[in-house]
């Protein structure tokens, strides 16, 4: 009898154990945080697992609410997370900090550390130069960027610049104003690119890593075809070339990247839907394969996941095929940190999907079914070996 009792307290410990620390796993696992562009019950972090053996996505768990953290960014060592907190004009919301978290080790749970000014309204994105002394913020509704300090706790600093854009372009309903949408250092960690939607600019800044400051290039920026929208940027891995997302055109501008002077010099401009395609989009994320071979984009309205093959030695990109996001408005895709899988998150149908990564050719291949997640923006993965550091 006591041998039975001695069994069963084995097996209450060992599921009690399971159930209340979801988040152990082998060496092969990652967690996955997915970030909402809500706020309200329920909206916040959510935490996965994933499996990089066979591609398989863990229901994302909440693990922490939060006021629309859409983007955000973890530090390099694994034990922070830093956000955005972003707009949800549905709900009246309007956002204008960014919050700082530490990542439990144990579990990827997230303990809130601090808060601090965004430096304007509605930030979008955020990048941590490669000091790791600095944020980056770029704030959407009026059009600025920040830079702000981070400590060795992890907790947010001082605003060290702080930078408001002017003007407008051509759309009398986008682009009434400038809308910084974000900004990306290169990898020299010289210059900080930031791409402004409402004024079809990407601006060049000087940034000192010794001090978070920020000032205008020569020349301070380029322009791209009015009415474009420029949101996003990704930096080719040879570090030659600078690839910019345009929202409203749909487009991938290619420009070849002077790391000495900050230059763009416009390669080519290349669509992101497939030809004969007349109906409403919008572009999202894109991104450079680990290998630089394949360029990625997404495009919301198409629902699609544009594929380009990149011609190393020019930079210059040839779309391959447009995959299926599986969802409504693809908003943030990423790597997992193998280069194999590929996540996207539907922003409007509340799931994300995996995708295997041909290597060789680019395509993307569906890995099981979407998962469930609420509200769903940006994915970053997180190396469980690293978490345990």
């Amino acid at each position: 009898m006591r041998r039975i009792n001695k069994i069963f307290f084995i097996f209450v410990v060992s599921v009690s154990t399971f159930c209340f620390y979801p988040y152990i796993a082998s060496a092969r696992d990652y967690l996955v945080f997915f970030g909402t562009h809500s706020v309200g019950p329920g909206k916040g972090f959510s935490v996965a697992h994933f499996n990089s053996t066979t591609g398989e996505l863990s229901k994302p768990q909440l693990i922490e609410v939060a006021q629309a953290p859409a983007y955000f960014i973890i530090h390099p060592n694994g034990r922070f997370l830093y956000t955005c907190n972003s707009n949800d004009f549905a709900k009246g919301y309007t956002g204008q900090t960014i919050t700082a978290y530490k990542i439990d080790p144990g579990t990827g749970q997230l303990t809130f550390i601090n808060q601090q000014s965004s430096g304007g309204a509605d930030p979008s994105f955020i990048f941590m130069d490669a000091s790791e002394k600095y944020l980056l913020v770029a704030n959407y509704k009026g059009g600025s960027i920040a830079s702000v300090e981070t400590n060795s706790d992890g907790s947010l600093g001082k605003v060290t610049a702080n930078i408001f854009h002017s003007g407008r372009s051509v759309d009398t309903l986008r682009q009434t104003q400038p809308y910084a949408h974000s900004v990306r250092l290169d990898p020299s960690n010289r210059f900080a690119l930031v791409a402004d939607l409402g004024v079809d600019r990407l601006f060049v800044y000087r940034f000192d890593s010794a001090n978070g400051m920020l000032s205008p290039n020569n020349p301070p920026y380029v322009s791209v075809t009015p009415g474009s929208g420029p949101r996003h940027t990704a930096f080719h891995p040879n570090g030659r070339f600078l690839y910019l997302v345009n929202e409203m055109s749909s487009t991938v501008t290619t420009y070849q990247w002077d790391p000495s002077s900050g230059k763009l010099t416009e390669l080519q401009i290349s669509s992101t839907l497939p030809a004969g395609y007349s109906g409403k989009n919008a572009c999202a994320e894109i991104e450079v394969s680990h290998n630089g071979k394949f360029l990625y984009a997404s495009n919301r309205g198409h629902e699609s996941i544009a594929v380009f093959s990149v011609n190393r030695k020019s930079g210059k990109i040839s779309l391959v095929e447009n995959v299926p996001s599986l969802g409504h408005s693809p908003r943030n895709f990423t790597f997992d940190p193998t280069g194999k899988w590929f996540v996207v998150t539907n922003h409007l149908s509340n799931n994300a999907v995996v995708y295997k990564v041909n290597k060789r050719n680019g395509h993307l291949t569906p890995a099981g079914e979407p998962v469930t997640v609420d509200s769903p923006f940006c994915v970053r993965f997180l190396p469980i070996k690293l978490l345990a550091r």
